[in-house]
């Protein structure tokens, strides 16, 4: 009988760990997808933001987060202190260049993220690149031309790349300015 019972905790326990592995292996993947869909098809409430885009975040969302109208995309945790750009990159027909203002100084960061294991791969901004205007390009795995003059090449190794940029904000004197910066965060296809 004792014989019985170890079976079934070995089978429960074989079915515990295949259930845990695929909670963590599908999990990230799974929210992935969601958030893909949420902004191609809600954005930011103003309606889908088209592939190969970036789309910043209204100033009434940044001010009032909770009460802004329309506005139905919310990310983890709200940020007080940064706007948000955010786009989905689709580089089977191509690279796309990242065009930047020059910040001054200001603390700004767009972060790369390969959606197959959700990891960052590459970052531009104040802290990798400095504040200067600049122009990057992104290429898929697949790139074998030539990466134009005067720019950087960011290599990802998914065609699929999820971007999300943040441009600081001092005060609220200062948003109408961060948020001129942030909507000239550009994207382009290479010519």
């Amino acid at each position: 009988m004792e014989h019985m019972e170890y079976e079934h905790l070995l089978i429960f326990g074989s079915f515990m760990v295949a259930a845990w592995f695929i909670v963590i292996y599908f999990l990230p993947r799974m929210l992935l997808f969601v958030f893909k869909r949420a902004i191609l098809v809600k954005g930011f409430g103003d309606g889908p933001v088209p592939i190969n885009t970036l789309y910043t975040q209204p100033q009434a969302l940044f001010a009032d987060p909770f009460n802004a109208s329309g506005s139905k995309l919310m990310t983890t945790g709200v940020n007080r202190d940064t706007l948000l750009v955010i786009g989905w990159l689709d580089l089977r027909k191509g690279p796309q260049i990242l065009h930047v203002p020059d910040m001054d100084g200001r603390y700004y960061s767009v972060q790369f993220t390969n959606p197959s294991n959700n990891t960052n791969f590459a970052y531009v901004g104040k802290r990798t690149t400095g504040t200067e205007a600049g122009a990057y390009l992104i290429c898929g795995p697949g790139f074998r031309g030539s990466v134009p003059e005067g720019m950087s090449q960011i290599s990802s190794p998914n065609n699929s790349v999820l971007v999300i940029g943040r441009v600081f904000v001092e005060n609220h004197s200062d948003l109408p300015m961060a948020h001129g910066l942030a909507k000239q965060i550009q994207l382009s296809p290479l010519a």
